[in-house]
């Protein structure tokens, strides 16, 4: 089937003032012959960052050097996955830069993966490895791309999509970070079929907005399976008999149960405390 793009603009009517949600990258839509959107369809989900929606995978993409990978940063989004119900996948990019005894405590690192049946691809954009097994993963389906910059996801895209059209920036040798190369978020038409979404380089990565202890237990997806704590209001943090420290080291892993530490202290400091 052809297909054609166009540039088309939105009706007065759907605009809300000061709301950017009004039309995003990976809305449905119809329009007219005038190429005025005269439609937004209902969304199955959608990010606020990056700002897209529909998506049925997010590729969350770090190096494994250059930047050197941060556990807690890719727990951060994650938890942005779970928050917005979209199947996340770990993409970790440059391992040609590892050496065999480095590689292998990067998979120790990332074996809780397993656990919440997420896909891990350990890739080199340089050397060209792994590539071809993420192409046949998200065919077919909308991926949206998130991870900090320096991560090489505009070397991976220009691999992935129909053209090559994204600019490719270096890691800066100052403060070992990623330039920013990427200007806004784009629906890119992908080689074997399918849609990858491109988006900013983030500097920094935003917890979303959880209301409760209970919603962000919750989104500790491991957690579900070892909830027999005593008392039913446990926040497993200084309880007795909680199921959850139970399995800290066998069924949990201890980094996830730290993240999940530093999520309550951060949410009961900046957020819960205030209303």
């Amino acid at each position: 089937m052809e297909e054609t793009t166009y540039e088309c603009r939105l009706r007065g009517i759907l605009k809300k003032k000061n709301n950017r949600d009004n039309c995003v990258t990976g809305d449905l839509v119809e329009f007219g012959e005038d190429r005025v959107i005269t439609k937004v369809y209902p969304r199955k989900n959608i990010i606020h960052r990056p700002l897209v929606s529909n998506i049925d995978y997010l590729v969350i993409q770090f190096s494994a050097l250059d930047p050197k990978f941060d556990i807690g940063r890719f727990n951060i989004l994650l938890l942005n996955a779970f928050y917005y119900n979209i199947k996340p996948v770990a993409v970790i990019n440059k391992i040609e830069l590892l050496d065999n005894e480095g590689f292998e405590e990067l998979k120790v690192e990332l074996e809780f993966l397993k656990k919440l049946n997420i896909e891990v691809f350990y890739i080199s954009t340089y050397e060209n490895i792994g590539i071809e097994k993420l192409k046949d993963y998200i065919k077919d389906k909308i991926t949206a791309f998130g991870g900090p910059s320096g991560s090489g996801k505009s070397s991976l895209l220009n691999m992935l999509q129909e053209e090559r059209i994204l600019e490719i920036g270096e890691t800066s040798k100052k403060n070992s970070r990623g330039k920013h190369t990427t200007k806004g978020t784009t629906l890119l038409p992908m080689k074997n079929g399918g849609w990858v979404i491109d988006t900013p380089g983030f500097s920094s990565i935003e917890l979303p907005p959880i209301k409760t202890v209970d919603e962000l237990a919750s989104l500790f997806v491991e957690f579900n399976e070892y909830r027999s704590c005593k008392y039913s209001n446990c926040i497993h943090i200084n309880e007795p008999e909680c199921g959850i420290k139970d399995e800290l080291n066998r069924g949990i892993s201890q980094s996830r149960y730290d993240f999940y530490l530093w999520c309550y202290k951060f949410y009961t400091e900046e957020r819960w405390n205030k209303y």
